[in-house]
C-alpha cells in the first residue's frame, strides 16, 4: 500500500454507507404524484407510434443486451449490434453481428433469406404479404425475431399497448446525448421502458423489457441511433445473392444463430 492512502473501510461501515445510500435513492425516487398523467403517457406512445408508422422508407442503427438466467442463478448478458432498413410495405433487411453469430434477415417482399455468414449457408421461404404478416409468420414458423419489430408494424401503438395495466411519464431522460420522455409501462408478466425523442421526430432511442415471471428478472435492452427516414433504398437493397460457396438449408437448420450460444438456458425475453 502507498503511504499516505488509508485502509479501506471496515465491512460493517461499507454496510452502513450502502445501507445510507439505498435509502436515499428510495426516497429521493419519483413518488406517484411526480409523474404526469397515465394519459400522457399513452399520448406520447401514440405520438411515436404514429411518426414511425408513417414513414415509408426508413433505416436505423441498434444495439441489443439480452440477459439470460442460467440453472446456477447466474446472470449473463449477451450483446449484439446491427443495422434495419424497411421499405414499406413489406421490404426489409436487418443484419445481427454478435459475439456467437452474425446473421443477415432479407425480404425482397415475395420471400424471405435467412444467411448465416458464419456457416456460409442460406434459407428462403415464401413470404408474401405485408411487413407485420411476415414479421409474425417468422415468429410463429422459424421462429426468429427482427430487433424492434413491433416498434416497425404498421400499428404500433395498438401492439405496444396491448395487455398494458398501467402507464407512466416518468419524465425527461438523456439517451446517447439526445433528451428523451422516459415512459414506463406494466402489464402482467413484463415491465416495459421507451424513451422517446423529443421534438418534430419522436423516434424511440431506448426500450426495455423486463422479465417478472423469470427469477431475478432478465432484461431485454434496445438502443436505437442513427434514424433516417424518407430517403429511398438502392434499387438492391433487398436482393439478395448467394455468395460463392455458400449452400442452401431448410430453415429449420437455422436454429442455433441465436444472440444466445448453446448450453446457456434462456431465462428472458426478446
Amino acid at each position: 500500500m502507498r503511504r499516505g492512502i488509508r485502509s479501506l473501510p471496515s465491512a460493517a461501515f461499507r454496510k452502513s454507507a450502502l445501507s445510507l445510500l439505498a435509502a436515499m435513492a428510495i426516497t429521493s425516487a419519483p413518488t406517484a404524484a411526480a409523474w404526469a398523467t397515465e394519459g400522457a403517457a399513452q399520448t406520447i406512445l401514440k405520438a411515436m407510434a404514429d411518426y414511425v408508422s408513417r414513414q415509408e422508407n426508413l433505416s436505423l442503427k441498434y444495439d441489443a443486451d439480452i440477459e439470460v438466467v442460467t440453472p446456477a442463478v447466474e446472470k449473463i448478458q449477451f450483446s449484439a449490434s446491427g443495422d434495419i432498413t424497411v421499405s414499406r410495405p413489406n421490404k426489409f433487411r436487418v443484419s445481427r453481428i454478435g459475439g456467437y453469430a452474425d446473421v443477415e434477415l432479407i425480404s425482397d417482399g415475395s420471400s424471405v433469406t435467412v444467411y448465416d455468414r458464419g456457416g456460409n449457408r442460406f434459407a428462403q421461404v415464401p413470404a408474401a404479404g405485408t411487413f407485420d404478416e411476415v414479421v409474425d409468420r417468422l415468429r410463429t414458423e422459424a421462429p426468429l425475431e427482427l430487433p424492434g419489430a413491433d416498434l416497425l408494424l404498421s400499428k404500433p401503438y395498438e401492439e405496444l399497448m396491448a395487455g398494458v395495466l398501467e402507464a407512466k411519464h416518468v419524465g425527461r431522460g438523456v439517451v446517447e446525448g439526445v433528451e428523451c420522455e422516459h415512459l414506463a409501462f406494466r402489464n402482467l408478466d413484463t415491465d416495459w421502458q421507451i424513451w422517446v425523442e423529443v421534438g418534430e421526430r419522436p423516434v424511440p432511442r431506448k426500450y426495455v423489457i423486463t422479465s417478472k415471471a423469470v427469477g431475478a428478472a432478465p432484461q431485454y435492452t434496445l438502443r436505437l441511433r442513427d434514424w433516417k427516414a424518407g430517403v429511398s433504398p438502392a434499387p438492391d437493397a433487398f436482393a439478395f445473392k448467394a455468395p460463392e460457396g455458400s449452400s442452401g438449408v431448410a430453415i429449420t437448420l437455422l436454429r442455433d444463430i441465436d444472440d444466445i450460444p448453446a448450453g446457456v438456458v434462456p431465462g428472458g425475453v426478446k
